[in-house]
């Protein structure tokens, strides 16, 4: 039986950085991903943070890849400015967060994840193979057994395997910790679901559009009517060429108001201010005539989208400054000038020879949804079992305070932590569960991020509050106006804060995360003082089968979840709670159709979910 020292299990930015670190501390470890490709799975809103804590360190992304990280690596933009706003209808109130958001923060950039982890791996991998260890795609871990001292790992496609230890980076709805029974699946109580698409548009309108700089971008949160009476809200974040549209809510909350994911995004959309920032010039094919011989047809058909492929490839490079290099440099055109020149002549081709239209909609390339911890409630306070330690989404630990929202940088955190735990125990050649777990657990405990998980930080609390010190406090509501008031005094907010971290966060969170201060709070801000938005176009907002049809699949004829409560109030839920539809009723039983899952876990409660096999399900292009 082939013997390896770490098996990580999970293939996302957590478990990677675990490779990575381990490889930089000299010791052999493996990947498991159960994906075609590292990345083809994974999915963020999202933004990368690298923070500089004042009390304690947290270890950031260039601890572990090195400090030529931001040179290097396929980031997308720099986040400088960090905008609220609270909305009612067409009516918009702003709030600049920009402050919070650097609040002891290096850096932060948008990031998409198909294409971030696959540098993380190209990393890690070679690193790894140095020590016989790597990467091996297309695993799915069917078990893990402890038998006279000896771990083995049994997957679905590979041999058995020993191991002297495990990092379990498989996600929220975590396999690991089901197979070992280090846990309970999170409930609904302690999760977000998000969901976002990602939409298409050129640089330079983008710059323009935001008011941003090539070297800059920018994140705008939403709350208010935009949520739908749910605990939550929307995100828009800026990527070089691309936007990441979507929201992120309570799951009790939709539970207790059930409406589709997808209805979320696209009340996002339909907001004027929204339809203003995501508006482009699209091309509208006209109906072919179906009198034609099919032949012809056939010929107008493909004549046409290779031209409006043509014509938008040199649309994104037109209005990029790197692009329009490129092409100038290929030989191909001799300036910006002569690449507008060929623009027209196609636009016009496109007009007068098959009557293509050019309109102002937008431009959707790929849906998506995941759930998301609330490491305030659902982090495992004792993150290992035997000897697997739990990092990430896998330990449930993501930060949700307010609208600060961060998960990849906690979770390449508690990998350093894991990796360095176990390179310990290895020197020490002591694999004692308490020896190794009980070390990683004090670690993880005093990694900045679970302070953050357990109290209110006062200094965060304070620019907060700053940024909203020109609402006038009478226009919120009586329980919140007195609330704010007393909180602009620095002695009593000390003293306040003081008390309601002794309370803990389960006392208050009642308060914290509520309908009112999600909702209602918001919606007077915008209805009072906000200014109204206007858009004349109506976007096309594709129907969720238009949007899963342009999803990537490697089908499975074996479902990966069978459904233990067909009959449940739950399950009668996920008809429309599932992002993808993939549920059913028939002679009043909840069935399922697998085929289109994008392996959220929102049906997991009540189910027997599993990731599917390997080189299965979902592949995302973009994450």
């Amino acid at each position: 039986m082939e013997k390896f020292d770490v098996a990580i299990v999970g293939g996302g930015s957590a478990g990677l950085a675990a490779l990575k670190q381990l490889a930089n501390l000299g010791k052999q470890a493996v990947l498991l991903e159960s994906g075609k490709a590292i990345g083809s799975k994974s999915i963020s809103g999202g933004i990368l943070y690298s923070k500089k804590p004042k009390h304690g360190k947290a270890y950031n992304v260039e601890d572990v890849y090195g400090q030529e990280f931001v040179t290097d690596a396929p980031l997308e933009r720099p986040i400088l400015k960090y905008i609220l706003h609270a909305t009612s209808n067409e009516k918009v109130y702003s709030i600049d967060l920009s402050a919070a958001h650097s609040y002891q923060t290096n850096y932060a950039y948008s990031v998409l994840m198909n294409k971030l982890n696959s540098w993380f791996a190209k990393q890690a991998g070679e690193s790894a193979e140095k020590y016989g260890g790597g990467i091996i795609p297309g695993v799915h871990v069917q078990s893990v057994e402890w038998k006279d001292g000896i771990t083995t790992i049994e997957t679905n496609e590979l041999d058995r395997f020993q191991v002297k230890a495990i990092i379990a980076a498989d996600g929220v709805n975590s396999e690991i910790a089901e197979l070992t029974g280090a846990r309970a699946k999170f409930v609904p109580q302690e999760l977000y679901q998000g969901a976002k698409v990602l939409i298409k548009l050129p640089e330079q309108i983008m710059e323009k559009r935001f008011n941003i700089s090539e070297s800059d971008g920018a994140a705008h949160l939403f709350s208010g009517d935009i949520a739908q009476g749910h605990i939550g809200g929307g995100f828009l974040y800026t990527n070089r060429d691309t936007i990441s549209l979507g929201g992120v809510y309570h799951y009790d909350s939709l539970l207790g108001k059930v409406v589709e994911p997808y209805e979320l995004i696209n009340k996002l959309i339909l907001n004027p201010m929204i339809r203003e920032f995501i508006k482009d010039e699209v091309p509208q094919k006209e109906e072919i005539d179906k009198s034609l011989p099919k032949e012809e047809q056939l010929r107008i058909r493909f004549s046409v989208s290779k031209l409006i492929r043509t014509w938008q490839d040199l649309r994104q490079s037109y209005h990029s400054t790197s692009g329009t290099e490129a092409l100038i440099n290929s030989g191909k055109y001799k300036s910006r000038e002569e690449i507008l020149e060929r623009l027209d002549l196609i636009r016009k081709d496109l007009n007068s020879k098959y009557g293509t239209k050019f309109i102002t909609d937008y431009v959707e390339l790929e849906y998506s949804a995941k759930l998301v911890p609330d490491g305030k409630r659902c982090r495992m306070k004792k993150p290992y079992h035997k000897n697997v330690l739990f990092i990430g989404d896998a330990a449930g630990r993501g930060i949700f305070v307010g609208p600060r929202i961060e998960g990849i940088n906690v979770g390449v955190d508690d990998a350093v932590r894991a990796a360095d735990s176990v390179s310990r125990s290895l020197d020490r050649n002591n694999l004692d569960y308490e020896y190794l777990g009980g070390f990683y657990a004090h670690s993880v405990d005093e990694s900045p991020y679970t302070r953050d998980m357990k109290q209110i930080d006062k200094d965060y609390l304070k620019i907060f509050l700053s940024a909203t010190k020109d609402v006038p406090k009478d226009i919120i509501g009586s329980r919140y106006s007195m609330i704010f008031k007393l909180m602009s005094s620095e002695t009593f907010r000390g003293l306040a804060v003081g008390f309601a971290n002794i309370l803990g966060y389960d006392r208050l969170l009642p308060i914290l995360e509520s309908e009112e201060t999600y909702n209602q709070v918001p919606i007077e801000l915008a209805e009072k003082l906000g200014r109204r938005m206007t858009s004349d176009y109506r976007p096309s907002i594709p129907t969720i089968a238009e949007r899963v049809a342009k999803l990537k699949y490697d089908d499975d004829t074996v479902s990966h979840i069978k459904v233990s409560k067909p009959t449940s109030e739950f399950m009668k839920k996920m008809v429309s709670l599932c992002p993808t539809r993939c549920y059913s009723i028939e002679d009043n039983q909840v069935v399922l159709q697998h085929e289109g899952c994008i392996e959220c876990g929102t049906c997991a409660p009540e189910t027997e979910w599993r990731h599917p096999r390997g080189e299965k399900g979902i592949t995302y292009q973009y994450g």
